[in-house]
């Protein structure tokens, strides 16, 4: 058997990082098991589904690496066919026109809320007569559910979960103008995608039950359920946009790197042993279900910035280079050049592509003097200008303009005026960054080059 997993998300907004999370977990399954993943578009509420939203899921779906094997499909362009389903289970006598009023389903939800109990239809036309129907009333085409015994549906990652038939009301198909209903587009196009693993949000188990009768009515495979536990907010309440119930375009805005995030989600609910930092190959090579957990997980923005950090810092130079470009905005190819010969030091203190193109913004512009951060402005008081001064005429006439030599050069200038290095090294960082904080200043020189870097150490000097 081939493996074959779905992503079925609806178009109503972003694509939420919870469904993010069930995206990978259906393609990691799938790569896992040397199968298929498939994307299906729930588009049949059409009220409420917008291209927009259409756009949104797919452009997450592309920046997470977890687009589909195969076309997308888009369930709204199905409906003929679940519509006709449905027909074939009335013409087998495993469904029935229903043609109870809104008054008579009314007056059930009533008696159901006096009575304490969820409302269930109460079969009032399982069993009659449609000679009987009403005049006037469009019918709604139900599934004749089994009234007696149990349904056992055995999850991936629930394990065995058992209800009462009695439960189980006789679901509607067929809305009374024609139109299929979720539940049942969702199982015809299961059954014609050829999906065996339907791996979801566990928000979606009592569905299970409802869509395993309506498999077997069919005579269809019921394909196997894994639903898993959703994520919560660090207090344990359900997921909030305080907590980080964002869109993923949301966390991309952030600067969070797409492989941080799939490490991220995949840690929510998955482990590995010990194992927090988990690259894609050996993601594909441990994922399956058994390993995720019941419970619902956690989401810790420090935990995905810390994890973030990693990743960035392991990036590719010129890629970092480009993202905090366009962050910063209005770069020019020079400068793009320059934050990539930057980027080794710079990378190593970001946890956040936002927070990489602030502190790069220094290579691109020299600082304005005086300077607008007080820790910084202190390094320039007293002496600090004319031993910049000093500093810039013994550099000016200094050739070997490489990291190491320059810190030997200056640490041997230093001493010959019988001073510490960092006597020299924070004035000359603040002169060069506009800042208390950043690379290495040897590094910076050597990226900014003798001229550039000589210019602004003259800047500064000249601030006495």
């Amino acid at each position: 058997m081939t493996v074959v997993t779905r992503f079925a998300p609806s178009p109503t907004g972003f694509l939420h990082i919870g469904g993010a999370r069930t995206a990978l977990f259906n393609w990691l399954y799938a790569r896992h098991h040397g199968g298929k993943y498939l994307l299906r578009i729930e588009d049949t509420d059409r009220a409420r589904s917008t291209q927009d939203a259409i756009e949104a899921i797919l452009d997450g779906l592309n920046w997470l690496g977890l687009m589909p094997d195969g076309d997308v499909v888009f369930q709204s362009k199905n409906a003929d066919r679940h519509a006709a389903v449905a027909k074939e289970l009335l013409a087998e006598g495993k469904a029935y026109l229903c043609y109870c009023s809104q008054e008579e389903l009314a007056a059930m939800r009533e008696k159901a809320k006096a009575e304490g109990r969820p409302m269930r239809y109460d079969g009032t036309w399982r069993d009659r007569d449609p000679s009987e129907a009403p005049a006037g009333v469009d019918p709604v085409v139900r599934l004749k559910m089994p009234q007696t015994g149990e349904t056992t549906i055995a999850d991936e990652v629930q394990g065995d979960v058992t209800i009462g038939n009695a439960q189980l009301d006789d679901m509607i198909l067929l809305r009374s103008d024609g139109t299929p209903t979720y539940m049942l587009s969702v199982v015809v196009d299961d059954h014609d995608m050829g999906v065996t693993h339907v791996i979801r949000g566990d928000d979606h188990l009592t569905n299970a039950f409802r869509q395993y009768q309506l498999f077997v009515a069919c005579g269809w495979d019921v394909p196997t359920f894994a639903h898993i536990p959703l994520i919560h907010g660090p207090d344990g309440a359900k997921l909030s946009k305080r907590h980080g119930a964002l869109g993923v375009d949301a966390y991309r805005d952030m600067g969070y790197l797409p492989e941080a995030i799939n490490n991220y989600l995949l840690r929510l609910g998955w482990a590995h042993g010990d194992e927090e930092i988990i690259s894609q190959d050996q993601a594909v090579e441990w994922f399956d279900l058994p390993a995720v957990g019941k419970s619902a997980a956690r989401f810790d923005f420090a935990k995905l910035e810390n994890l973030n950090g990693h990743y960035i810092r392991q990036a590719d130079d010129a890629r970092l280079a480009a993202l905090a470009a366009k962050e910063i905005g209005d770069v020019d190819d020079a400068g793009v050049s320059l934050l990539t010969a930057g980027m080794p030091g710079l990378k190593e203190r970001a946890k956040t592509v936002a927070q990489l193109a602030e502190s790069a913004k220094f290579y691109l512009s020299r600082p304005t003097f005086p300077l607008e951060i007080p820790k910084a402005a202190k390094l320039l008081a007293g002496d600090a200008p004319k031993l910049l001064g000093d500093a810039a005429e013994f550099l000016e006439s200094y050739e070997d303009w490489a990291e190491e030599s320059l810190q030997e050069a200056l640490r041997g200038w230093a001493e010959e005026r019988e001073l510490g290095l960092g006597k020299i090294a924070q004035p000359l960082r603040a002169a060069l960054t506009g800042s208390n904080i950043s690379p290495s200043i040897f590094e910076i020189m050597v990226v900014l080059g003798k001229e550039e870097s000589l210019a602004r150490i003259r800047a500064a000097a000249a601030q006495s």
